[in-house]
């Protein structure tokens, strides 16, 4: 699961990171990308940790499904949060075909949008 302080809670944030940071498109999902930002409500002058959310729509499935696809986005940037620069914010929104789709094929996909986005080249 993916710890507390690295989960994007406030809609101002998720609006600002689709809004003003970099996207990468996959067959499965859409990862926005704002590095480095700094977090007005963040106290001190310590680097904010990477924060990630995501956004599941009702295109996905119904519930249980979209909280399975959910749940398994979470466990999959877990373990990718220290690849991304210190205070870097990241929204993962999931599109219809995620639904059906197995974790390999998640994983697959989001470890090719997180790359293009850190210039590692086109990942197409």
């Amino acid at each position: 699961m993916l710890p507390t302080e690295h989960r994007l809670r406030r809609r101002e944030d998720f609006a600002t990171v689709v809004r003003r940071g970099r996207r990468a498109g996959r067959p499965l999902l859409v990862v926005h990308l704002r590095s480095g930002a700094t977090d007005p409500h963040a106290p001190g002058e310590s680097a904010p940790p990477t924060r990630a959310g995501f956004v599941v729509s009702k295109t996905v499935g119904g519930a249980v499904v979209r909280n399975k696809v959910k749940r398994r986005l979470r466990h999959l940037m877990r373990d990718r949060v220290a690849l991304l620069p210190p205070g870097s914010l990241v929204v993962v929104r999931a599109l219809p075909g995620a639904g059906d789709a197995d974790q390999a094929q998640l994983a697959r996909d989001l470890d090719a949008a997180l790359q293009r986005l850190l210039g590692g080249g086109s990942a197409r």
